[in-house]
């Protein structure tokens, strides 16, 4: 059992980063926000990236001509996949 919940915060954790990497490609082409596909996209991702970029516009890098949002989540989400493993690898 606890082999499957790792696996499913692995799959899960690795379906968030696919999302975000799919957005900044997307965002990089000249595909419109009307794209029901793109209107998904970015409804799966904005509340993760949204907090994370009101708080780089608060810092010293915000302001820049890149959204480096995308960058601290994904390595965000990575810090809080090992906190859920290790959490559960300590519960069971």
């Amino acid at each position: 059992m606890q082999i499957l919940l790792i696996q499913t915060v692995n799959t899960f954790f690795k379906l968030l980063e696919f999302l975000i990497l799919a957005r900044v490609i997307l965002s990089w082409l000249p595909i419109g926000r009307n794209n029901s596909l793109v209107q998904l996209l970015y409804t799966l991702t904005e509340p993760i990236l949204s907090p994370i970029r009101s708080l780089l516009d608060k810092s010293p890098l915000g302001g820049m001509m890149l959204d480096f949002s995308a960058w601290f989540a994904v390595i965000l989400l990575y810090f809080v996949q090992m906190l859920i493993i290790s959490l559960l690898m300590e519960l069971f």
